[in-house]
């Protein structure tokens, strides 16, 4: 008998008798059951991981069954479709049980602006904000945070700020349709066609600006921008509130509010610029009374009666103060997630600093905005909390730039630009780091990058930019091809280029924290 046959009898002797078992199903694959949504929206994918195509996608609070399991990843059922979406963002439906413990409470707010946040963490996103005496339900305990519904979104106030009481019928919790206004609390703002991120831009609101609400979609807000013209909004860029438009407005003129200074020997300035004389100094945890705001300045009053200018951004609001004096502890993020941690994105230029203009045009201020955008989307579905320095064409100032990072402690800094030179034939990739500290950042994006796009891989380089000379937290610099260079433009241009830049630039930041831990 030929030997390979003998061979093929004698294991099919042995797995017919049990005595030599049979390769082993995927564990991962054998789990079954039904999640409920934890994510704002998250996104149903054609496999598991965040560079398969997306499909569809899953409101918070919806519940669907489990097929099966990869790594990190559900293959779940949704109205008769399959697909997949991250284990991150997702919860068991037998958690279930626990909320019934708190169900018929009501949590009452014993402060005004109390932060509703995404996550129970003192750097996750803000979702609204609750007034000294406004009422939510309770739908369940996590720690020193409890998690309510506050007209239709689900999030996470603290319990210091708030009492717990049975829910009576004299005041329920507002619900959508008692939203009236919304307050921009961002420099400056897209108002986009339709409530997607993809969505054409209509208009650019600016921050103060209040405007009435229409209605509501998930996280995104309508807002009426003139008599004939309305436009959608992020919910996390803003205040909602039952009050008109007008009533806010008024509210926001008459009240005193006041600043905490971050640093210490922070100027206090004549004039609202930083080439102004410097009347005085300030450190950090001094409180400041605001007369008013000019642009990035605050006039404030002076404890001898005159009054001077302070940048905004080395300050900290009186709105966020009393939470943020907290002690900040980072939940576990599980390998392979963000959870947890707060990342900025920098869009580089903006505003009357468009940057560079490549051989076809193409505008940076544009192109990395762009790029933040969609790197945002796959960043916030891994569980990070994502702030952008800018959100529209808008001139930001570096120094303030780097202040948003150390005002939330940011785990990362990541600024993105394009590059040019006179030398056209010049073209490729660079990851810029200027602090030893930064290094291993720089390192781990660049890697992700060039496994993703096919420009040339010009490597990780020192460069002495202010926005990585002057950030305390782990930064970097990516010039991500030469709009001076005609086939770079054409490249780095297309919607397929955007895409994967953002899923290398994704996995680079994701490898460095994976690294970090261990």
């Amino acid at each position: 008998m030929n030997r390979k046959w003998l061979i093929a009898l004698i294991l099919f002797i042995l797995l017919a008798s049990g005595l030599f078992p049979a390769p082993a199903a995927d564990e991962a694959l054998a789990a079954t059951g039904n999640v409920e949504i934890t994510g704002s929206t998250v996104n149903i994918r054609s496999g598991p991981g965040l560079s398969y195509s997306v499909s569809g996608s899953l409101a918070k609070g919806e519940k669907v069954s489990v097929v099966s399991q990869s790594g990190d990843w559900l293959e779940v059922k949704a109205d008769g479709e399959q697909g997949w979406i991250a284990s991150w963002l997702a919860a068991s439906a037998e958690a279930g049980n626990a909320e019934a413990e708190v169900a018929g409470k009501t949590a009452v707010s014993a402060v005004d602006r109390l932060n509703v946040r995404s996550q129970p963490d003192l750097s996750a996103s803000v979702l609204g904000q609750m007034n000294a005496g406004d009422q939510a339900a309770v739908i369940s305990e996590a720690g020193e945070w409890i998690e309510v519904d506050f007209r239709n979104t689900r999030g996470f106030v603290s319990k210091q700020y708030i009492s717990t009481s049975e829910q009576t019928a004299e005041k329920p919790a507002p619900a959508t349709s008692s939203v009236s206004s919304f307050e921009i609390v961002v420099d400056a703002l897209n108002v986009r066609e339709k409530p997607d991120l993809s969505s054409s831009v209509e208009a650019t609101v600016q921050k103060g600006e209040v405007f009435t609400v229409e209605s509501m979609d998930g996280n995104w807000v309508e807002i009426r921008i003139s008599s004939d013209q309305t436009g959608w909004v992020y919910a996390f860029h803003g205040h909602l509130s039952d009050q008109s438009a007008q009533a806010v407005e008024k509210t926001s003129a008459e009240s005193g509010n006041t600043v905490t200074v971050i640093t210490n020997g922070t100027n206090l300035r004549a004039e609202p610029s930083t080439a102004s004389s410097v009347v005085s100094r300030a450190d950090a945890g001094d409180e400041l009374a605001v007369v008013q705001q000019n642009g990035d300045w605050y006039q404030v009053s002076l404890p001898d009666g005159s009054s001077a200018y302070i940048a905004t951004w080395v300050v900290t609001s009186d709105e966020t103060a009393a939470e943020e004096s907290e002690e900040k502890e980072q939940p576990a993020r599980k390998k392979g997630t963000l959870n947890g941690l707060t990342i900025v994105l920098d869009p580089g230029h903006g505003g009357n600093d468009g940057g560079t203009v490549g051989a076809r045009k193409t505008k940076e201020k544009d192109l990395t905005l762009q790029t933040a955008e969609t790197l945002s989307h796959h960043l916030r579905s891994a569980g990070a909390d994502v702030i952008l320095t800018r959100q529209s064409d808008t001139y930001v100032d570096l120094r303030k730039r780097v202040s948003v990072g150390h005002q939330v402690a940011a785990d990362a800094f990541i600024s993105l630009h394009y590059d040019a030179t006179e030398d056209n034939s010049v073209s490729g990739f660079t990851a810029y780091y200027m602090h030893d500290f930064q290094e291993p950042l720089a390192e781990a994006i660049n890697t992700g990058l060039s496994r993703k796009i096919d420009l040339r891989n010009r490597g990780v380089q020192q460069g002495n930019y202010l926005v990585l000379r002057e950030n305390h937290q782990p930064a970097v610099l990516i010039e991500l091809g030469y709009l001076s260079n005609y086939n770079d433009e054409r490249i780095v241009t297309a919607t397929k280029f955007q895409e994967q830049a953002a899923l290398g630039l994704y996995t680079g930041i994701v490898n460095y924290f994976d690294g970090q831990a261990e």
